[in-house]
């Protein structure tokens, strides 16, 4: 019967005898660890056979946002005769100790090592006993291993890893023909979607808020229609997560991309504001009842479980742009709040408007210098600089918009003085502006200058916020204040944001597409650099 199987950090091994009693420490790295001397090294054995190939290892280059894609890929190769014969050497080790499996990596979670210690801990991978073994868990998880569950009961939830080359096309053709092969695909798919998928509604929800401001009403709709069903349907789908896929889903709300669950509870804010001007205010009042109490329980709920938790490893690199959505969950109560105050709605909304746009304010500075400080020092890889940054001036830009609507209600509601409001909206859109070049300048360094191919993921609509936010920004800015070539600049960049939507809605379309396309009998795994449901909403 398999031992217990777990998985560590290299430099995590104080002595030659650390980990568990009996433990077999096997380094499963393509390469050597920088500081580790070769003599007396803390391991048993060195097993790098195990390890991703080179060209997997390049293009997942350590991004969060590839790991479900990363996974899907590996455990494609692990069904080679390479990987299958080194595997097999860990599942004999495991068979009378305990296993550990040692990497460099600094993220473990999002690993190799995460990944090969769950496919050994797999009854159903080839070699396995069929006894069961227990699953696996990080080293220094405090809690005992439970038993696997029936292999039965994961039908469909993608954690199978791919079938033989010998077996694929019988696998494919069976899966095809058969109700349940649909099911299971479906299922893989919704296990494997970005936590951050609703940051499509968010895009598709500002930008059709922009485009009405600009009198494209037709063209608005069609957008806030498609807002809408994404809402439906994402939802659905992270609720489904929730409910069948809790152990994954808590993992991810205890990690450092935990923020961006917070999505949930902006975007329903997002639509609240655009349903308003339609006259639709007790749709508006509801999609802001439900986005208000999510970002009550969320926006002190993650801090709280990334302070306290004790299942992650921390670390000064795992700050990110999507961190600044703390500040964009405030503030979107507060746009939502202050346009529904507009049409009378309720009297304590001005000051729930008031309130958490001043919260959303002292978040946002919080935020910025955690994350510049990360950014300016620390070293930052081409491949790890995300698209999530953008959201740095979105956050600032929602700010602005609150700031101008909540400007518009009369001062006595909103607890605060027209010229506090005007004036910070003014500084913070300077800079807002100013991070404009700076974000685009590290594009460039990204994909021109080190090469990094330009492929649709999730995170494409982290760019399409901040950019519809901003048109939408200056626009109304430009109005309230009365500044004619501001209103003018505005409507220019409302059909910059448009053109941005358009090209990430297609990229998205054309990743779905390909994605769900057959394969031709006996065909390997997906080409290095196609895209998975990982990476599409």
């Amino acid at each position: 019967m398999t031992k217990r199987i777990t998985y560590r950090r290299i430099y995590e091994q104080k002595s030659a005898g650390a980990g568990g009693d009996g433990d077999e420490r096997v380094l499963v790295d393509r390469t050597w660890p920088g500081g580790i001397r070769r003599l007396g090294a803390p391991l048993d054995a060195w097993l790098r056979e195990v390890a991703p190939s080179p060209e997997l290892q390049r293009w997942y280059g350590y991004d969060p946002e590839r790991f479900a894609e990363f996974r899907r890929r590996y455990l494609a190769e692990l069904g080679d005769p390479g990987h299958r014969r080194a595997a097999a050497k860990l599942h004999d080790l495991a068979q009378d100790h305990g296993l550990t499996l040692l990497t460099a990596t600094q993220d473990t979670e999002h690993s190799h090592a995460a990944v090969l210690a769950e496919w050994l801990a797999d009854p159903d991978h080839p070699g396995a006993e069929a006894d069961g073994p227990r699953p696996a868990r990080r080293a220094e998880d405090p809690r005992p291993a439970r038993r696997a569950e029936d292999p039965r009961a994961h039908r469909g939830d993608g954690n199978r890893p791919t079938p033989a080359p010998g077996n694929a096309a019988r696998a494919d053709t069976a899966s095809a023909s058969t109700p349940s092969g649909f099911r299971s695909a479906l299922a893989a798919a919704v296990t494997d979607l970005n936590a951050g998928s609703l940051a499509y509604v968010m895009g598709t929800g500002i930008v059709s808020t922009a485009l009405y401001l600009d009198g494209a009403e037709a063209a608005s709709t069609v957008l806030l229609w498609a807002a809408l069903a994404g809402y439906a349907v994402l939802l659905a789908a992270q609720g489904w997560r929730l409910a069948r896929r809790r152990r994954r889903f808590v993992t991810e709300l205890l990690g450092p991309r935990a923020f961006v669950f917070l999505t949930v509870a902006i975007s329903a804010n997002v639509l609240a504001a655009r349903l308003v001007p339609d006259g639709h205010t007790t749709a508006a009042a509801a999609f802001l009842a439900f986005g208000a109490v999510g970002w009550l329980l969320l926006d002190y709920g993650i801090p709280l479980a990334l302070i306290t938790t004790l299942r992650r490893n921390p670390s000064f690199d795992q700050v990110n742009g999507t961190w600044f959505l703390w500040a964009v969950g405030s503030e979107s109560v507060a746009v939502g709040a202050a346009s529904l105050a507009r049409t009378g709605a309720g009297q304590m909304l001005p000051v729930l408007a008031a309130v958490c746009w001043a919260i959303g304010i002292v978040q946002y500075l919080l935020t910025a210098g955690i994350v510049l400080a990360r950014l300016l020092a620390r070293p930052v890889r081409p491949e790890g600089l995300m698209t999530s940054v953008w959201i740095f001036m979105g956050a600032a830009a929602i700010t602005v918009l609150a700031g101008v609507r909540i400007a518009a209600l009369p001062t006595s509601a909103t607890l605060l003085p027209r010229s506090v409001l005007m004036g910070s909206c003014v500084v913070l859109w300077a800079f807002s502006t100013w991070l404009i070049p700076l974000l685009l300048a590290l594009g460039v360094w990204r994909h021109v200058v080190r090469r990094i191919p330009l492929r649709y993921e999730t995170g494409w609509w982290n760019l399409v916020f901040p950019i519809g936010m901003y048109a939408v920004t200056t626009h109304e800015l430009g109005r309230a204040s009365g500044t004619s070539w501001m209103t003018t600049a505005g409507r220019w960049e409302i059909w910059v944001s448009a053109v941005v939507w358009a090209i990430t809605f297609a990229a998205m379309a054309v990743t779905l597409l390909r994605f769900r396309r057959p394969k031709p009998p006996g065909q390997g795994p997906r080409a290095e650099g196609a895209p998975g449901p990982g990476s599409a909403v």
